[in-house]
């Protein structure tokens, strides 16, 4: 759910994967990583550079859709 929603914040704000890296001030290449979700795990440091950037809580960043939740347990 953290890379659906960082890509879809991001996305939302009109912000480039590179931008976005740029103002939470890391690595590109993490970011491509985060949102491919091959970075399984990033740091809280990390994700909170990131909601700093893009303007929202980390619980807004990591909140897991409600909806999907419950399509989920079916």
């Amino acid at each position: 759910m953290l890379a659906e929603n960082i890509r879809k914040l991001r996305i939302k704000k009109g912000l480039s994967q590179e931008k976005l890296a740029r103002l939470a001030d890391i690595s590109n290449n993490t970011l491509i990583k985060i949102e491919q979700g091959i970075a399984k795990g990033p740091t809280i440091t990390t994700v909170t550079k990131i909601a700093s950037a893009l303007g929202v809580s980390i619980d807004e960043l990591v909140r897991v859709n409600r909806e999907k939740r419950h399509e989920k347990r079916y």
